[in-house]
Order: C-alpha cells, then structure tokens, then sequence
C-alpha cells in the first residue's frame, strides 16, 4: 500500500493521496446481456406533465420512464439518474440505489452503467436511481460527511416525490470501493428509519484503523484532507467515525460482502473485520472473497456468481409482491 501511495504521489495533488487508484466502477461488471434500447430524457425533475402521467389513477400501467441529471442540491454535481419501470405503483414499487467509486475524488454514475443495465435487465420491476455526489477537492467540500449528507438529500427527495413518481420509498443500496464506503456509512448511521433493507458492498473500505492505513505515514494528512471537523464533535476520532464495521449496530441493514485477496488499495483484512462484527451484532450477511485485486481483474465465473448473490439479495430484502 505505502508503494503504492508513493506512485500516486507523483504529479497529482497531497488530496489525492489515498484511493485516487481506486479501480473506476465500470471495471467491476456483470456479464449480462445487452440492454434494450430506452427513451433517455434529460430534466431537472419531474414537472406537471409528467406527474400527470405518473397519475396512480390512470386506467392504463404507466410506461417506463427514464430521468437523467435529476437535480437534488444546488452543486452541478448533485444529480442522479431515475429509472422507473412500467406499470410502477406507489404501493409497490422499490427503489435500488447504485453509488459509484472513485476514492471520493472522481468517478461518476456513468460508470455504473453494468449495474443499471443487470437490475434493469433482472429486476425490471425495481425503480433504479443511479446518483452522483459532489466529489471532494482541496477548494472545495470536503467527503465526510458531506458526501453521506447527499445520499441522504437524494433518497429524502425520492421520499417527498414517492406519490408522484409511483414509487414505494424502500431502499437496497449497492456501491463499489468509496460508493460502497458510502452505502454502509448511510445504512449504518443515517437510515434511522429503516427504509434501507440491504447493503451490496464491493471492496468498500470499511475500516481505517487497519494497519494497512493507519501505518502509513501518509495517512493523516489524506484523512485530514478528507474529513470535515468542523461537522463532528470536539475530541471525534476521525477514523472510527467514518469507518462502517467500527459504526455499524444492530439496527444496520443485511450486507452482502465481497473482497479480493491480492487488493492493493482496499485491503482483505477491512472485510474480515467488517463480516466479524457484523457477526457479533447477529446481523444478517455474507462474506464472499474471490482471487484477485480491487475488482478489475476478478474472473467471469466470480462476476457471474456476484451478480446470482446480488439478485438473491433484492429477492429476499426487497421483494416486489
């Protein structure tokens, strides 16, 4: 890891310290077949037209829509795509949130087209919202927590527009590297009302008192980098605080699990810490290693079985009846 952070140092910026490696999330896919061919509107939100078609009282099911760049905050990056399926209801349709990766510096929803397209393709009966964030820079906000603030902000504003979209406001959360940090972060400390019902968690870091962080001389000036201290209390330990197997509890969602055994930036001792003690809180999970790095090189056998254990999991926990 330390090799590997002195590799990254070289031409970028200190704020790019730790993660900026961090495998784009497009090179964690499913093998699914091609998607069909959709409609894409771009639009701020829905406006009055398209409530009207989004009418529960209309004779006729509803058509597929597709919504892009939906806006959710004042910051041009606060945005996410919405996917609704045809004949949606409010009273059951669900809602599969994708987060993408990056090391909370870069990245984009784009990125996460495969997984659109394997819950479009596989669960066609779930709404799919596919979201950005606002990327953390040296000028600009910092990750923690304000990156978990926009989650909540974009899944809050699903909730208010629920009727409108035909939506039932139930959450599964799948994310990749920081998207999964991410993910685990609102579940495990944000989702008070338990409208979250699973965690999808692929090598997300999950610990950052592992020696494989704290031991580097770099990283506190990245985590100082990363962390907003004036939004935590006096005397906070940054790490604990924004570290999901050190915040997760019993009221935490099922997580599903899934690490590589030679991951040069997400180590596989953060998801044998995060699976022990979601293990000593009894909570529901899975932990699942595959031979290989940070996703990018796992093999079509493993991506096959990652996208069967995800399907059983938005069966089981957000079942559409």
């Amino acid at each position: 890891m330390k090799n590997n952070i002195h590799h990254i140092l070289v031409g970028i910026s200190f704020f790019l310290l730790l993660f900026t490696s961090c495998s784009s999330s497009d090179d964690i896919v499913i093998n699914v077949e091609q998607q069909q061919q959709e409609e894409v509107i771009t639009d701020p939100g829905p406006d009055d037209d398209d409530m009207d078609d989004m009418d529960d009282n209309n004779s006729e099911p509803l058509e597929a829509l597709v919504l892009t760049d939906v806006s959710y905050g004042d910051n041009a990056q606060q945005v996410y795509d919405l996917y609704l399926p045809e004949g949606r209801l409010a009273t059951k349709t669900k809602v599969v949130v994708i987060i993408h990766g990056g090391g909370w510096t870069s990245g984009d929803k784009d990125d996460m087209a495969a997984f659109v397209q394997y819950f479009s393709e596989n669960h066609p009966d779930h709404a799919i919202l596919n979201l950005n964030y606002v990327l953390a820079q040296i000028t600009g906000p910092a990750a923690f927590p304000n990156q978990y603030q926009d989650v909540e902000a974009a899944i809050n504003q699903i909730i208010a527009q629920s009727d409108e979209l035909q939506v039932l406001p139930e959450f599964g959360f799948l994310g990749a590297s920081a998207g999964a940090h991410l993910a685990m972060m609102y579940d495990y400390t944000y989702d008070t009302d338990d409208l979250v019902k699973f965690v999808i968690n692929i090598v997300g870091p999950s610990d950052f008192t592992d020696p494989f962080f704290a031991d580097d001389p770099n990283f506190p000036l990245a985590l100082s980098l990363l962390v907003d201290e004036s939004q935590f209390p006096a005397g906070t330990d940054f790490a604990v605080a924004n570290s999901p197997a050190l915040v997760a509890s019993a009221s935490s969602s099922p997580t599903l699990l899934f690490y590589g055994d030679q991951d040069p930036i997400v180590p596989l001792s953060n998801g044998q810490t995060l699976a022990n003690n979601l293990d000593l809180l009894n909570l529901e999970h899975a932990f699942t290693i595959y031979e290989g790095g940070h996703g990018d090189d796992w093999s079509n056998a493993d991506l096959i079985d990652l996208g069967i254990q995800t399907g059983s999991y938005v069966n089981t926990y957000l079942s559409i009846e």
